[in-house]
């Protein structure tokens, strides 16, 4: 298969499909995915962190712009509700940084949360996040993990991760709907796991592109049987 794949756009309802293409499979996952994390980290709003941060008193005049940042939170927490009092979004972080001549928000050890409508819970964390101030992209880098919790059907979050993505760096983009990495991704999701070198994902065009060796592994249900069962710790 050529490192380049044109996949479909996402189907209906699911229906049972036997010895379906990884790559439609890996095409799944990232749309799932995808919305998820944008959602996570701009929906937070790095731009409601420059709206509403307090802004230097500057005697009425204006100073050459400096990569040096005009405000540092430190410890900082922010949560958003949704009309009905509930959680949705959560950001933590050791300490932030906003930069004006490059209006962009830094934030070292990051940890988002977001949790769905229907339950579903997403956690990511990283070394740092590095967010345009308007919040059109966004950027994790160092000891990225990004875990996806499906709902349990009763409004809550399974115990077991759904899907985990592991790298050293992801990057973003709202409103073209894209996520890109140049270095070493791994995607788990049930019994499959992919290993890519880097890749481009465009959500709107629903175009996957590989970059470097990509392997996939699947686990068949027979393997699956053959395993001893363990306890949970």
């Amino acid at each position: 298969m050529s490192p380049a794949a044109r996949l479909a756009p996402a189907a209906g309802p699911r229906r049972p499909v036997s010895n379906k293409p990884w790559v439609w499979r890996v095409q799944g996952l990232l749309s799932t995915y995808l919305p998820v994390l944008l959602m996570v980290f701009l929906a937070a709003g790095t731009s409601w962190l420059v709206k509403n941060s307090p802004q230097p008193d500057d005697g009425g005049t204006e100073a050459p712009l400096r990569h040096e940042p005009d405000y540092q939170m430190q410890g900082f927490g922010l949560q958003r509700f949704d009309p009905t009092g509930g959680l949705r979004v959560e950001v933590e972080g050791r300490e932030m940084r906003h930069y004006p001549d490059t209006d962009t928000v830094e934030v070292d050890g990051v940890r988002l949360r977001s949790i769905g409508q229907d339950g579903s819970l997403v956690i990511a964390t990283a070394q740092r996040a590095v967010g345009n101030g308007d919040g059109s992209e966004m950027q994790l880098m160092g000891d990225v993990l990004v875990q996806r919790y499906p709902t349990d059907g009763r409004g809550g979050a399974q115990p077991r991760v759904g899907l985990e993505i592991r790298g050293e760096f992801l990057h973003a983009f709202l409103h073209t709907e894209q996520l890109r990495s140049h270095l070493p991704v791994r995607v788990s999701y049930g019994h499959t796991e992919l290993q890519m070198q880097g890749f481009e994902f465009d959500n709107l065009k629903g175009r996957l592109l590989f970059k470097g060796r990509s392997t996939a592994r699947f686990e068949s249900s027979a393997a699956r049987r053959s395993k001893p069962s363990s306890s949970a710790p």
